[in-house]
């Protein structure tokens, strides 16, 4: 009965949980005590040095431990453990390696390999039992427990190696977001976007409040990245809230939190976005549609970097990054009484300017061969470059929705896309018609079919870097025939060689 008992208060012991490793110590002791043992220990492998080591023991004292990890890769021990089967190995006293000082006259011991189906993992060794019920099933007994050692120790071993896989994702997707906002990822080359790469390698490894203008599908998102992978806080979550998504009922919930019971609805406690954002960056979008009640709260945040959730009297501290974003003229939003001026003035410690994309016109082409290379991987077509007309056409456009517009034409293109050049007509038709610009024209079909060869012609003659006869070749026609449409149509081949 008592073996019983002892049995099971070690398979409870073993039943840890995730959180938590298995503690050897107290099933030695268990073993000990409950069974009448005079001494117990556990050696477990290392498989990366491949030696057995002392995890655990009971009934020995700490010079006795001492010698055992000296001694534990003895031939005794090591041909126990490397031998085949899980069956207990009996040593009398005399075949022991080590002299136990606490252990003198104990008799025979008993050697159980713990193992797994995977591999084994040690061994569990006990001498001088004294109890007449163990003396019939004693080898039955250690391997029992041995077996439940090893059950326990891969349950751990296989915890361990699911944190170890998951820190190690952790680790890449960190690695992954801090070069995808890497600053040379930002494209463009023209003085307006060198400004906006400037400022924000001048203010990314601060702690400063930065506030981000410009037009809608600027890129203020991707610059508020940028800003906190390659700040001081980037091992630290960025969170993200925009201030026009949620009516005014929610926005300060969803800001501070809020206590269990706070409002109708509010059946458990619910941390805000302050208190997720600890310790790294929180970034406000739209932050000219915030209300002027949540405006008061979030300037004591600001002022005092506390705040309390709704509902509750606990202050909780603040430790974040703020970067906010509007398109809004925020001066104009003062004048009428719509933004605080103590905020603004709070926001407005280090301003990016986000330019349009009608300012930088010397951007549009590598943007739009950023976005090509994208979407062609994205929906697996082989797409090897856009067209001059279709180039033209887009430098032409105004582009009133910015960079996002842009990206969008051309995803559009590429799904639109049936050869391997992206054409005029593959573009929205707000890039193919003049209606949108004001500069309707009437067109007939002879202008059309006119329209048609140039595109053709000019194709041609990019491919072919400027040479009239291969790009003749090309077009099944002849270096008479398309030198004449080139005259007739003012082409300059000449503009193709560079």
């Amino acid at each position: 009965m008592a073996t019983i008992t002892t049995l099971k208060e070690i398979a409870d012991l073993l039943a840890v949980d995730s959180r938590s490793s298995v503690n050897l110590n107290p099933v030695a002791e268990r073993l000990v005590r409950g069974l009448g043992y005079s001494a117990c220990f556990i050696l477990l492998h290392r498989p990366q040095e491949d030696q057995l080591t002392a995890a655990a023991s009971s009934g020995l004292g700490i010079a006795d431990f001492r010698k055992l990890d000296m001694r534990a890769n003895d031939p005794l021990f090591r041909e126990a453990f490397q031998g085949n089967g899980t069956a207990a190995i009996l040593a009398s006293e005399a075949e022991l390696p080590i002299d136990f000082a606490d252990a003198k006259g104990a008799g025979r011991m008993v050697i159980a390999p713990i193992t797994s189906p995977a591999r084994k993992l040690g061994l569990l060794c006990a001498f001088g039992c004294t109890s007449a019920e163990m003396e019939e099933t004693e080898n039955e007994t250690l391997e029992l427990v041995a077996s439940m050692i090893g059950q326990g120790l891969r349950v751990e071993l296989a915890v361990m190696n699911e944190r170890e896989k998951l820190r190690e994702e952790n680790l890449h997707l960190k690695q992954e977001l801090k070069e995808k906002y890497d600053f040379s990822h930002i494209v463009g080359n023209s003085n307006a976007i060198r400004l906006v790469y400037d400022q924000v390698t001048q203010v990314a490894r601060s702690n400063a409040t930065v506030l981000l203008r410009g037009e809608s599908g600027t890129g203020k998102e991707m610059i508020a990245n940028a800003i906190h992978y390659n700040s001081l806080r980037s091992k630290r979550p960025m969170i993200k809230l925009n201030c026009a998504a949620l009516p005014d009922t929610l926005i300060e919930s969803e800001l501070f939190g809020h206590e269990r019971g706070a409002f109708t609805g509010a059946e458990r406690l619910k941390r805000g976005r302050f208190e997720l954002a600890d310790g790294g960056t929180l970034f406000l979008d739209e932050i000219g549609d915030l209300p002027l009640q949540t405006q008061i709260k979030l300037l004591r945040v600001l002022q005092e970097r506390e705040f309390e959730r709704l509902g509750g009297t606990e202050t909780i501290g603040a430790n974040i990054r703020l970067i906010t974003a509007t398109n809004k003229n925020l001066e104009d939003a003062i004048a009428r009484g719509e933004f605080r001026e103590d905020l603004y003035y709070r926001l407005n410690v280090f301003t990016i300017h986000l330019p349009p994309l009608r300012e930088r016109k010397s951007d549009i082409l590598l943007l739009a061969e950023h976005f090509l290379e994208k979407y062609e991987a994205e929906h697996g077509k082989r797409i090897r470059r856009i067209s001059t007309p279709a180039i033209d056409m887009l430098m032409a456009y105004h582009f009133p929705g910015n960079v996002r517009e842009l990206e969008n034409a051309i995803e559009r293109a590429v799904l639109a896309c049936d050869s391997n050049v992206i054409h005029g007509h593959h573009l929205p038709p707000t890039l193919q018609t003049a209606e949108v610009t004001g500069t309707t024209t009437e067109l007939s079909l002879e202008g059309a079919v006119h329209a048609f060869e140039r595109d053709m012609i000019q194709d041609a003659l990019k491919s072919t870097r400027g040479n009239i006869a291969k790009a003749a070749r090309m077009l099944d026609s002849t270096e008479r025939i398309l030198g004449y449409k080139i005259k007739k149509f003012g082409i300059v081949p000449a503009r193709f060689r560079q």
